[in-house]
């Protein structure tokens, strides 16, 4: 019996995805569990693997197309056995696998945090078309309203044929001179508005013909599932989330001094300053729940646990894989778990558990050399911590000066859910576990 190969929904926000490369050829021998071809996510490069037995009989994918979660990739059956009608019906998209579960205890946050549906962008107007000449005069009367149910908006009458043309082909329907009855817009009023306005294209094009680009002058890059994902995701955010920001500058003498008596300790107790401000941060959380919060919409879910999100750069865009529990582990633990993920992330080899179920994200741009910045928020979640660059600076001490090492962050929060006192509040526990880093040890 044939055995559908679908494209399956391999991450939890996973839509649509891109086949890489088949693994397996057409009259291979397959085993269910058989990896049959890489597929980029939106975050990743994952497997996917065979459900059943028999002979991969047709590909009908090419390599690098991109396919909607439950679309009919392959057919594997028995040689004897014939498939045309499944490969006729091929571009019916079929009910989306289920994803691979989140953990246990993230399921809820992982399902809070896939991205709501984003609406199409309406088509753009074309130039407003001549009335048309060869049509009917409209009646006489005003051109009314159109009634409820009439499907407009309360705007323009038209028929439902009209508006659909309309939407094909970019016509505005305000520009639409309606000749039916009561001005009504019909099928043959948006055939001769679309006439007119391929015939006053040439003449547009001779007032102001502009040079044409060369090969050479562009380069389109085609978007990845990674890149269509972060485009989606901050649309979500920017806009919709009222968000302010907390700035704040801390001393790192005591930071700096204690990483390198850890040094000297050996490589099992070596971290870098970032790790050591992501263990202050997940701490800080620990004791500020309604900054490690999410936004649902009708609720603000307060976690009791502290999974910290750190934003990671790789050649496809960013990705925030997640460090569950880190503020009960060990700073040396933390940065043996965030090297690990990094190296996953850049090498798109991380599972959807390791980058779901964030509470709360940090972004850090220090070793770039960039001082001070904001971050977008990650929704669900109700704030994010953008860190700069560490640099000496002159400060004044006593009757005179010295110099400190000191690093400004930046506090990006919610309003809906975290007001201005209680990012402060953060902000102030943060600078004490910074200033006082043993804190964190006892």
């Amino acid at each position: 019996m044939a055995t559908k190969v679908f494209m399956e929904a391999l991450s939890p926000t996973m839509e649509e995805g891109r086949l890489v490369k088949w693994l397996k050829n057409e009259g291979d021998a397959i085993k269910s569990g058989d990896v049959l071809a890489e597929v980029e996510t939106d975050k990743a490069i994952m497997e996917l693997v065979a459900r059943g037995d028999g002979m991969l009989r047709k590909r009908l994918v090419g390599d690098g197309e991109s396919r909607p979660v439950g679309q009919l990739v392959g057919v594997i059956a028995p040689a004897d056995e014939n498939i045309d009608a499944l490969v006729a019906g091929a571009g019916a998209p079929a009910p989306a696998a289920a994803a691979p579960p989140a953990p246990a205890a993230d399921a809820q946050q992982a399902a809070a945090a896939a991205p709501a549906a984003v609406p199409a962008a309406p088509a753009s107007p074309v130039a407003a078309a001549a009335p048309p000449t060869n049509a009917p005069p409209a009646a006489p009367q005003p051109t009314p309203a159109a009634p409820a149910g009439d499907g407009n908006g309360g705007h323009l009458r038209s028929s439902p044929l009209a508006r659909r043309l309309a939407s094909e082909r970019g016509l505005d329907l305000a520009q639409v001179h309606g000749s039916g009855p009561g001005g009504r817009i019909i099928k043959r009023d948006i055939e001769s508005a679309q006439t007119a306005a391929a015939a006053a294209a040439p003449a547009r094009a001779a007032v102001a013909a502009p040079r044409a680009a060369s090969a050479g002058d562009f380069e389109d890059i085609p978007l990845t599932q990674i890149r269509k994902t972060i485009a989606k995701r901050l649309a979500e955010s920017i806009g919709p989330i009222p968000t302010f920001y907390l700035t704040a500058e801390f001393d790192l003498s005591r930071v700096v001094e204690m990483r390198a008596a850890m040094v000297e300790m050996g490589d099992e107790f070596k971290v870098s300053i970032n790790d050591v401000l992501m263990k202050a941060v997940a701490t800080a959380l620990a004791q500020h729940p309604e900054v490690n919060a999410h936004w649902l919409g009708d609720r603000i879910r307060q976690h009791h646990r502290v999974h910290l999100g750190m934003a990671v750069a790789t050649p496809d865009g960013l990705i925030v894989p997640v460090i569950f529990d880190a503020d009960q582990k060990r700073m040396s633990d933390i940065s043996h778990e965030a090297r690990e993920l990094a190296k996953k992330a850049r090498e798109r080899k991380l599972k959807p558990e390791e980058y779901t179920g964030s509470t709360f994200s940090i972004s850090n741009l220090g070793m770039f050399g960039i001082d001070q910045f904001t971050a977008i928020i990650n929704p669900p979640e109700t704030a994010i911590l953008a860190i700069g660059t560490a640099q000496d600076v002159v400060v004044p001490h006593g009757d005179g000066f010295v110099t400190q090492k000191r690093l400004r962050v930046t506090l990006s929060c919610d309003h809906r859910a975290v007001d201005g006192a209680v990012g402060a509040a953060f902000l102030q526990t943060l600078r004490r576990l910074i200033e006082n880093p043993l804190m964190m040890v006892f």
